[in-house]
């Protein structure tokens, strides 16, 4: 299968006009996804962070714990919204109901199904993000005018995300696969710059940590809401973007192979 077989995916809009139309509670599933980062905020952020007393950001930046948390975990709320949806929400639709088959019987080819349901996820992900981003200027955790980038860089974020979830969902067999995926997010979640800065931990581990797509996220937002913007926060910009890019081209190649006997 080649790249050059795959066409633009213009006619996306009618898979996220259809995840509209049949889910009608997604506000439930948006609170849900809302709620968690926000009490991690005030637990960690606000509690641990009373014993904490200033964080150095780099460039001379230092900022309360409080403020070095509130990014990560935004970034961590638009990781979280984007490859949900596009593992187990889209490995049910995929291997279960078989609802792509019927849409590719469709006008609809296989690169709008997989476009669309990223722009779905990324959606989802975004809402977290906008929602966590108004808290953070509420309780006064942005530091930096170049806050108001958070939103595109968490949009930037999520389709990073929602790309690499689509495409290894295209790889998931049974439901109990998707349990590596859980394996594999919490250490990320932990570890990549979340809570602790990376220069704390010992070179092997923070090569690794910075191999990861949620460390450059979350470096990225965190340079724009405090301020500590540098070229780095470049180089976060392109290797999300060019997961995204990877992720949504693997995931539609895979699909094609699946749906078109």
């Amino acid at each position: 299968m080649s790249i050059r077989t795959l066409r633009m995916p213009t006619r996306s809009i009618h898979v996220i006009e259809r995840n509209l139309v049949l889910f009608p509670h997604f506000w439930k599933v948006l609170a849900a996804g809302f709620v968690e980062p926000v009490l991690y905020l005030l637990g960690v952020g606000f509690g641990i962070g009373s014993l904490i007393r200033t964080i150095d950001v780099g460039g001379g930046h230092t900022v309360s714990y409080a403020v070095f948390v509130a990014p990560a975990l935004m970034a961590s709320s638009a990781m979280n919204g984007a490859i949900y949806e596009t593992t187990m929400n889209m490995f049910y639709k995929l291997r279960h109901v078989k609802l792509y088959d019927g849409m590719v019987a469709t006008p609809v080819g296989v690169e709008d199904v997989a476009a669309g349901e990223v722009l779905w996820a990324v959606a989802r992900g975004s809402v977290y993000s906008v929602g966590f981003l108004v808290v953070m200027l509420a309780l006064h955790l942005i530091t930096s005018p170049w806050a108001i980038l958070a939103i595109p860089a968490a949009i930037l974020v999520g389709i990073a995300f929602a790309s690499l979830g689509a495409a290894v969902t295209t790889f998931i067999r049974q439901w109990q696969d998707l349990d590596i995926i859980q394996l594999a997010l919490q250490p990320m979640f932990l570890f990549s710059a979340t809570f602790f800065p990376i220069t704390v931990y010992p070179p092997v581990l923070r090569f690794l940590v910075e191999l990861t797509p949620l460390y450059h996220g979350i470096d990225l937002i965190r340079g724009l809401t405090t301020g500590a913007i540098g070229p780095g926060l470049l180089v976060d910009v392109a290797y999300l973007a060019a997961l995204g890019v990877l992720g949504v081209t693997v995931a539609a190649m895979r699909l094609r192979t699946q749906l078109i006997k």
